[in-house]
């Protein structure tokens, strides 16, 4: 007796962004990256379409975060402070997609750079590689505002993914990215009303769907993650079902999550039992990211560079099955 995998069809289609522009749309990308597009769940290949594979991203920054490993500050060494050539590293080297310019030494706490010095920085890696651009800041309102809206004037026409407005902050850094053609993630604290409100809020100011990327925010594994799972999925569920302000693609940042968390960096003298930090810190990241990845993510930014391998391989295996 013959078995046939029963299927659903849904209504629904997740929106399509761009990200990144060519020079004849202005800008001076050598391609562009195209994500969403999905009308099932992910990896549902028997089901639906999936036009787009997930794009991997990797992450520079104009102050080094305290937490950020020692391992990877070992492989980066020669260029961490250099976010340009860091930039140009994890591209030809590792083999990034998109790069994320993340502007923490912004942070009035963590250094308080200028926008004008933010700004710097962000031109110096689009010179520096031709991958479309990530520009991730804080949550300091007041200051964040001020360098978000001086970073999309110096780099307007790019369509830079600008990454993050939430709801008690988002008109200022949204009509800065209208007015240069900026895309932009609407980032909600892990709670699928707040995220469909934010994105409400965003249509209320004319904001393009096609430009909106949105960010559940995750945990890494063992922190969270199964709560982002949950959310991620009733998200992607709720979007295929037909409610267009929950059919944005998703992005997830594992990579500065898991760098942060005790099990990923602890070092190999203080737990020996958890074998060598290296491995370890790539393997927290590969399960977290391979977790979120099935429930719908389609940009992510790590930041080890056996994850972003292996991760890719994953990906393309799945799409070229």
């Amino acid at each position: 007796m013959a078995f046939e995998i029963p299927t659903e069809t849904n209504v629904g289609r997740i929106t399509e962004v761009t990200l990144g522009a060519t020079a004849e749309n202005g800008g001076t990308r050598s391609h562009t990256v195209t994500i969403g597009g999905s009308n099932s769940l992910a990896f549902h290949f028997f089901e639906g379409k999936h036009p787009h594979p997930p794009k991997i991203a990797m992450e520079v920054f104009d102050k080094v975060p305290a937490k950020y490993p020692d391992s990877l500050r070992n492989y980066f060494s020669d260029v961490i402070d250099k976010p340009g050539d860091m930039a140009k590293k994890c591209v030809e080297e590792c083999g990034a997609e998109l790069i994320s310019v993340r502007l923490e030494g912004t942070h009035p706490e963590k250094g308080n750079k200028s926008a004008e010095e933010a700004a710097d920085v962000v031109k110096h890696v689009l010179e520096s590689v031709k991958v479309p651009i990530i520009i991730t800041g804080h949550n300091h309102f007041e200051k964040i505002n001020e360098v978000m809206k001086k970073v999309c004037e110096a780099t307007a026409g790019e369509n830079c993914l600008i990454n993050f407005v939430e709801t008690d902050n988002y008109k200022t850094i949204a009509a800065a990215c209208i007015a240069y053609n900026h895309s932009l993630v609407a980032q909600s604290p892990i709670d699928v009303n707040l995220a469909k409100q934010l994105n409400i809020l965003l249509n209320d100011m004319n904001f393009p769907a096609s430009r909106i990327v949105m960010d559940p925010l995750t945990g890494a594994l063992g922190y969270g993650l199964e709560y982002t799972y949950s959310i991620m999925e009733r998200i992607r569920n709720d979007g295929l079902a037909g409610d267009k302000m929950l059919a944005s693609p998703m992005l997830i940042t594992t990579g500065y999550e898991s760098s942060a968390v005790k099990e990923s960096r602890a070092p190999e003298s203080d737990y020996p039992e958890w074998g060598d930090v290296e491995s370890r810190g790539a393997y927290w990241e590969i399960a977290a990211t391979m977790s979120l990845l099935v429930a719908g993510a389609e940009l992510l930014i790590l930041y080890h560079p056996k994850a972003v391998e292996i991760v890719k391989k994953k990906i393309s295996d799945s799409f070229h099955a």
